[in-house]
């Protein structure tokens, strides 16, 4: 396996890798760049500090997906993590990017109006202490400082991420959910046929109900404990 090219699927540039990795590919023959988001350009203090470890339960169209969180491995992504769970904010949230293999991202509001509220309140940067190893799940990001709300869940051993800055804050107990995800569109335009982040951010579950039906999505969430 190859390692793939890190992209801002927004606009489909390189950050800071060498032009012949943007060809490179997985053995299943697709593209798949390094999970990220769009740029923003704020940076605000974590609202509230979560608990050392906790447990969420994401009710998803597969099943039960249970994290177990670790806040010792990035402090501002448990704590940001925390606090949108508690907000409700992964209600009715789409699976958008799902690579068999890879990972699956998740994140992007349905609602537009809470994309405008959320997409600009980035944290900081953790140091990569735990490694992106299957079933580990990890904020996206564009470059530094710039974590938001979408995050990925590793189907296998990524560990070439570690060294992008990727760093995990917890791990799923029963990956069966996950690996039923859909993943029939694979990566996202404009370097393929799935959903445009930028037209889930301005139109919402709207565009995605109508142009990609089988997505999966996270029906709602709950702290365990």
């Amino acid at each position: 396996m190859r390692t793939p090219a890190l992209l801002i699927l927004a606009g489909a540039f390189l950050l800071g890798c060498p032009k012949n990795e943007e060809a490179q590919t997985k053995s299943q023959g697709e593209e798949s760049p390094a999970p990220a988001q769009e740029e923003t350009t704020q940076v605000p203090q974590d609202k509230a500090q979560a608990p050392d470890q906790y447990t969420v339960e994401l009710d998803t169209t597969k099943g039960a997906i249970v994290i177990d969180v670790r806040r010792e491995w990035a402090p501002h992504g448990a704590d940001r993590f925390y606090e949108l769970v508690q907000n409700g904010y992964y209600t009715d949230v789409a699976f958008f990017r799902v690579i068999g293999g890879f990972m699956a991202q998740v994140g992007i509001s349905g609602d537009p109006a809470t994309n405008s509220e959320w997409r600009e309140k980035r944290i900081p940067d953790d140091p990569v202490k735990a490694s992106n190893t299957r079933g580990t799940v990890t904020f996206a990001t564009s470059g530094p400082d710039s974590r938001t709300t979408q995050f990925f869940i590793n189907f296998g051993d990524n560990s070439r991420l570690d060294g992008m800055g990727f760093a995990p804050f917890g791990k799923v107990k029963d990956m069966a959910p996950v690996d039923a995800l859909y993943d029939g569109y694979g990566e996202g335009a404009p370097r393929g046929r799935g959903p445009s982040q930028g037209l889930i951010q301005t139109r919402g579950n709207a565009y995605l109900q109508e142009s990609f039906p089988n997505l999966d999505y996270i029906k709602g969430t709950k702290i365990l404990e």
